[in-house]
């Protein structure tokens, strides 16, 4: 079977207007894909450029499909299970940043190069004083960048025309302003002229992201099957969800030179992330942290699976929208529209995700996640939102054990051993304490301040109202329990 390349993708030459720091599943899924359809559309016109910011990995599949690939979304759309298919012709070149340095740095002078974007992982964006500007290339990504955008400034003379728009997406608060950050700490760590240090500030833009899609990547178990449908062998297909969303903060608007909602395409220009990234953690990452462990203890393995049970879907749902939507500043329809959204992406058949790996740091996560949305409520209502504070009893329900086994502490589900995943200090106080009576338990959980930051036994009835579902937990079981409380 013949190997997609750019004659059977119909690829059409465009000029090069992004450089991407990364060639993985999600950049090739996400960016790629957007511009992709705005090139269709007619919005966009530009290519994009791969480099392999790193030096092991290989960029020989790409390559030799001439850096075009398929890309299948798969979830529910109007009501039922579908497959999207597009083939990406977005991408025109890739190139190793180590291995092919010069033809990589030649990108530099490209007069038609505007944006930057990179996935280098959360530990990318990271400041390294050890890093030398003679390097070919610098070995930290924001060392690559600075010499890159350096070489640029000289080639162009310092033309502020030629300046660049950062668009990082990895998964740090802040992206873009700890990008810039890093890029004039090296500037001035080489000895960098106040000229190009003030082009960086005045012609170059660090915009912060805030990405959502889940990318399942390589269909390795169905891809000959794919293939024999697509009729054609495709060695760098990626299969996600069709959920996307792209917000782009930045303090110049760039919206015109990057028109991807004008082809219908999810992407949010602001000058203020922080509402949109609350009403994901909240509302995406809170739902989770709010019902795994219980669904878990019911019985239940994967999101799907629980999201068929209609005892937990029920508690998803009444949690979502009775006790999180009601906390948070964007418009009441907006926030309804994301969390049906949300409900959705729960319910697709393509995606097994399994409760155990959400389950991993659960205290942090229910602290970042969820003690937001309990604490404004009980301020804003005057009263415990049921549903969080069971989501408490249900996490001390799940962290029940004596004995930790190769940093794990052990728990038992009917009969049978699961591994509870966190720090080992939590881990400790939960061999510790798990065994204790439920009044004594829960008061040891919730006023331990390294947990939560606060005391929250000083929350009328919280203690009571906690121990009481520990206590009924441990006698009737977790669906029991849940049948009486919330049935």
């Amino acid at each position: 079977m013949e190997l997609l390349n750019k004659a059977k993708a119909g690829k059409q030459n465009r000029p090069v207007k992004v450089l991407q720091f990364g060639e993985g599943n999600f950049l090739r899924a996400f960016v790629d894909y957007m511009i992709d359809i705005a090139n269709e559309q007619g919005k966009f016109n530009g290519d994009i450029v791969l480099v392999k910011p790193i030096e092991f990995g290989s960029l020989e599949h790409i390559k030799a499909q001439e850096c075009q690939y398929t890309v299948q979304l798969r979830g529910i759309a109007d009501g039922r299970a579908q497959k999207q298919n597009r083939i990406v012709t977005s991408v025109t070149d890739a190139v190793d940043a180590y291995n092919e340095y010069d033809r990589y740095a030649e990108y530099a002078k490209s007069d038609t190069l505007r944006f930057i974007v990179s996935n280098t992982t959360e530990a990318g964006i990271t400041y390294d004083a050890t890093d030398r500007l003679e390097y070919m290339p610098p070995k930290s990504f924001p060392g690559k960048l600075t010499k890159f955008l350096y070489e640029r400034y000289q080639y162009f003379e310092g033309d502020k025309e030629k300046g660049l728009i950062m668009l990082p997406v990895e998964l740090i608060d802040d992206n873009g302003l700890h990008l810039k950050e890093c890029v004039l700490k090296l500037a001035s760590l080489w000895e960098l002229e106040e000229g190009f240090v003030s082009w960086i500030k005045e012609a170059c833009v660090f915009t912060s992201t805030l990405v959502d899609r889940i990318v399942t990547g390589y269909p390795k178990d169905e891809a000959e099957d794919i293939f024999k449908e697509f009729g054609y062998e495709d060695r760098m297909l990626v299969t996600g969800e069709p959920f996307a969303l792209w917000v782009i903060e930045s303090e110049k608007d760039i919206s015109g030179e990057l028109p991807l909602p004008q082809a219908g395409l999810p992407v949010i220009f602001t000058d203020n992330q922080k509402p949109y990234k609350q009403r994901k953690v909240r509302i995406l990452n809170g739902a989770h942290t709010s019902f795994v462990l219980a669904s878990y203890l019911c019985g239940n393995d994967i999101v799907l699976e629980s999201m068929k049970d209609s005892l937990i879907l029920k508690f998803v749902k009444d949690t979502v929208y009775g006790e999180i939507i009601p906390t948070l500043s964007l418009p009441k329809q907006e926030l309804m529209d994301f969390a049906d959204a949300v409900i959705t992406r729960f319910e697709n058949p393509y995606v097994k995700h399994a409760l155990l790996s959400i389950s991993l740091n659960s205290v942090s996560k229910w602290r970042a996640r969820c003690m937001p949305s309990f604490l404004e409520f009980w301020e804003k209502e005057q009263k415990l939102p049921l549903h969080l504070t069971f989501s408490i009893a249900a996490l001390m329900a799940f962290y029940t054990g004596s004995e930790i086994k190769d940093s794990a502490l052990i728990g038992s589900r009917d009969g049978e051993e699961y591994r509870i995943l966190d720090d080992m200090a939590v881990l400790q106080f939960f061999a510790q304490n798990s065994q204790k009576d439920a009044v004594e338990y829960t008061h040891n959980v919730l006023s331990n301040k390294e947990f939560w930051g606060e005391d929250l036994s000083v929350i009328p009835n919280l203690e009571q109202t906690v121990a009481s579902f520990v206590s009924d937990i441990r006698t009737s079981g977790m669906r029991k329990t849940m049948e009486k409380v919330f049935a």
